[in-house]
């Protein structure tokens, strides 16, 4: 693009120092023909330095533009795009309107005509595609969504926890997500982040979020939007607003970004309750068999695990750590964190 664009505006220079060489006739200005064309060749490859440096500008910037236009467009549906674009050529057709009465003014006319255009369609472009949802209700289109008014996305956007933590590699495998999932280029990067941080865990833990990355490849259809908002500097937010601009739901581990998209009506899958869901329910009075690990927190309490990783307390079983014993279920806590059982010795329960 920046190439292109140098050679672009180095050869309408070059174009128009040959136009006004000849416009103003060089020769006439010097007493010898060749001394003319020594400066005519002078003036045109001056022509071509200026259009060739003001072209890498103008290039550079239009890459910028395009970039951010890219990224816009990134973050908004095809029916917001589209409305948004009839909205824009509306304007435009109005602006030509206000040309009849407005270019017969005296002197400000024509010159005040630019901006009325520029205005009227970013107005009414902006505005479709803010309303394009009730715009394409008007004409008999109905975008499904819930209580009619967000987009269901088949795809499902992905924080940095739920990749670091793994397990959602397993849960593509089984099929129980549709579609694809989604991760921003700034979720990559904050991986990237903690992949290079000096903490030995951390690093370990970026690049194994990275590996699941690229191991998710090969099951699902993964796509890496170049999506960003720099007015947002936390990740969390970021994604949020991503997810209710796009009607993605996100799928995480992380307690307090669930508890933050259900304050903003953002759907949340969240690992930790699916994992917490599958586990076998234990109901009070039911005995289980279990090897007693550790101390409790509280006095004569000790401490036992189930297969699925379920810590469960048991009353009077410090003395007998070490031991494998039929324990008898007293209450169960469930939490978003996870679950855990409360439990006595059986045979104390009896006795």
């Amino acid at each position: 693009m920046v190439v292109a664009t140098r050679i672009v505006l180095s050869l309408l220079c070059v174009l128009g120092a040959i136009q006004a060489g000849l416009t103003f006739d060089l020769r006439g200005h010097f007493s010898s023909s060749s001394y003319a064309y020594a400066a005519f060749g002078i003036i045109t490859l001056l022509a071509f330095a200026v259009g060739w440096a003001v072209g890498g500008l103008v290039g550079k910037g239009l890459v910028r533009g395009f970039a951010r236009v890219e990224r816009a467009a990134q973050a908004r549906s095809a029916g917001e795009l589209t409305v948004g674009a009839i909205g824009l050529l509306v304007g435009l057709m109005i602006a030509a309107l206000v040309y009849i009465p407005v270019h017969d003014l005296p002197i400000i006319g024509n010159w005040v005509m630019l901006p009325i255009a520029l205005i009227l369609a970013y107005l009414f472009a902006i505005t479709a595609a803010l309303k394009y949802r009730g715009i394409l209700r008007l004409v008999g289109i109905h975008t499904t969504g819930e209580d009619g008014d967000r987009a269901v996305s088949t795809s499902t956007l992905v924080d940095t926890s739920a990749i670091i933590d793994g397990r959602i590699a397993d849960i593509v495998r089984t099929g129980f997500l549709a579609g694809g999932l989604v991760v921003p280029e700034f979720v990559l990067k904050e991986l990237q982040q903690v992949a290079d941080s000096a903490d030995p865990l951390k690093r370990a833990r970026g690049r194994r979020g990275l590996e699941v990355v690229q191991d998710l490849r090969s099951d699902i259809p993964v796509e890496t939007p170049d999506v960003d908002f720099p007015a947002v500097p936390d990740v969390d937010a970021k994604l949020l607003k991503l997810a209710k601009e796009r009607g993605f739901p996100i799928l995480t581990t992380d307690f307090n970004l669930n508890r933050l998209a259900r304050i903003q009506d953002v759907q949340v899958l969240n690992v930790n309750d699916l994992a917490n869901a599958l586990k076998p329910a234990v109901l009070p009075g039911e005995q289980i068999e279990l090897k007693l690990i550790r101390e409790g927190k509280e006095s004569e309490q000790a401490v036992g695990y189930l297969d699925d990783g379920t810590m469960v307390v048991v009353e009077g079983g410090r003395s007998r750590i070490g031991q494998t014993l039929d324990v008898q279920v007293t209450s169960v806590l469930q939490s978003p964190s996870g679950k855990m059982i409360f439990t006595r010795v059986a045979d104390e329960s009896e006795s």
